[in-house]
């Protein structure tokens, strides 16, 4: 049996810890918020509730996988429940329509219906490159932390951005705005992105999206209390400062009060970036700190919670705006003078859930935006700029701004507000403590993405990585499946 100390209660370390007292470890897990959850954020007031992180989940065989896998299912614990449609999509030109859930047969009609006849058969094409995409990352990147099959995926990619896909494969200006969504989603470029980011529509077609009734927190909630009874210790408010290294080895981790707790392995959730440039010494990981150094943080995300009154005949789920000019919007958010886009693409979440509301006549909205990471400014050969999200005013100023969008594209809630809470990429890097607030993708979505996230295994023996910094990267699934993996590495006491 080894003594595990696991940094951070993100649900990529709480399912690394279930999985690893599952196997006989004795686990302890370090947390620096009062609470667990991490990114999976949730807020509650005057009966209201709401996701401030992930809103759906796809893959959710991934989590299925580690309930069975460490005792009672994960249906046994809370709902999993479809969002259906997956998506209502809106387009500036007045275009809309909802794409059905986990139907590729459903999404092709009603692409067909909104764009035109043929819009289907182009789609269709660029859904079967995404599933050949996903063939090889799921036997490469995605269920592997091996990358000796990466030449094989750089292949179907043909070294073409997403954007040059798109121009090539659909004629309709409305279905390439769809495609790029996913990479602007993702908080990627499509510009700069790989065209094997076409696998992320074949994932959600094909798998679907799924919903946790009381929100999205709750799958935290499930997975650290599966943690717990396998026998994982999970302590809140003892926030890591450094991980203790001797003779090349992880050997424990030092907390903010002084405590050092030993340990034979450390698995840290922390972002790789801080993990390398501050939780260890200057002389340890030298290649890592290297890549720390030079690594690009990439933008964050913008939210605004909205207690409503009364309701919206005919929201769906979940709701994405499309704004007129997609390219204003990405020169802002990942150009390197970078400031808050005049006209955003919107992500709104709106869940039919009594859990989530007071009463039967009101609603809670997130709403999201992609928005430059938080610093004072571009530093280095960082491609990406930055915005102080600080300064005074801005927060409560871009939030006007992103709503008064919404009610241009025909969402006026305005009125109907009771009150609203903003949370800027700042806040979102004082509660997780990425830097920047930045928020990632699958790294096989990005162009080489993967050898430039950090391996699951460090340079440093015995210290292990998971979440959405490293392999294989952002999303909950992708987290757990860095948990699964790394779990796997540890093995068995």
């Amino acid at each position: 049996m080894a003594r595990v100390v696991v940094v951070g209660a993100g649900i990529a370390g709480l399912a690394a810890a279930a999985r690893l007292a599952d196997f006989g470890h004795a686990v302890t897990v370090l947390e620096q918020a009062a609470s667990v959850g991490g990114q999976v954020g949730a807020y509650s007031r005057d009966g209201f509730s709401f996701d401030t992180g992930p809103t759906t989940l796809t893959l959710p065989a991934v989590y299925r996988d580690l309930f069975r896998a460490t005792g009672r299912p994960l249906e046994r614990e809370l709902d999993l429940v479809p969002v259906e449609p997956a998506r209502h999509v809106r387009f500036a030109d007045g275009v809309e329509l909802d794409l059905p859930n986990a139907s590729r047969a459903g999404t092709l009609r009603a692409l067909d219906r909104a764009f035109g006849p043929g819009s289907a058969a182009q789609w269709d094409a660029v859904l079967r490159h995404g599933e050949r995409i996903w063939r090889a990352a799921r036997r490469h990147t995605v269920e592997s932390t091996r990358t000796d099959g990466l030449g094989r995926l750089r292949a179907l990619g043909a070294g073409r951005s997403l954007r040059a896909s798109a121009e090539r494969s659909l004629a309709d200006a409305g279905l390439r705005t769809l495609l790029e969504g996913h990479a602007v989603h993702a908080g990627l470029d499509p510009r700069q992105a790989s065209d094997v980011l076409t696998v992320v529509p074949y994932v959600e077609h094909t798998f679907g999206m799924w919903y946790v009734p009381g929100g999205m927190r709750r799958l935290v909630e499930a997975v650290a209390e599966r943690a717990a009874i396998r026998g994982a210790r999970i302590r809140t408010s003892a926030g890591v400062v450094q991980v203790l290294v001797t003779d090349g080895r992880a050997t424990g981790a030092r907390l903010a009060g002084g405590e050092i707790v030993p340990a034979d392995l450390v698995v840290t959730g922390a972002h790789a970036a801080q993990v390398y440039a501050g939780l260890l010494g200057p002389s340890v990981a030298r290649r890592e700190r290297r890549w720390s150094a030079r690594s690009v943080a990439p933008p964050s995300s913008f939210t605004i919670l909205l207690a409503l009154r009364g309701r919206t005949p005919s929201v769906r789920h979940r709701t994405v705006l499309f704004p007129d000019d997609a390219d204003a919007e990405l020169d802002a958010v990942f150009g390197q003078d970078a400031r808050p886009a005049d006209d955003p693409t919107i992500y709104v979440s709106a869940p039919d859930d009594p859990a989530m509301r007071p009463a039967a006549d009101t609603e809670a909205w997130t709403v999201q935006v992609r928005a430059p990471r938080h610093g004072p400014g571009s530093r280095g050969s960082d491609p990406l700029g930055a915005v102080d999200w600080t300064a005074g005013g801005l927060a409560d100023r871009y939030a006007d701004r992103v709503l008064a969008a919404l009610a241009a594209r025909g969402m006026d809630v305005r009125g109907r507000v009771l009150w609203r809470v903003v949370r800027t990429p700042h806040d979102l890097q004082r509660v997780t403590g990425s830097p920047g607030g930045s928020t990632v993708g699958p790294s096989l979505a990005e162009s080489h993405g993967l050898p430039r996230r950090p391996a699951n295994r460090s340079s440093v023996r015995g210290l292990f990585l998971v979440g959405e910094s490293t392999r294989p990267g952002g999303g909950l699934a992708f987290v757990g499946l860095s948990a699964a993996a790394v779990a796997d590495m540890v093995g068995r006491a």
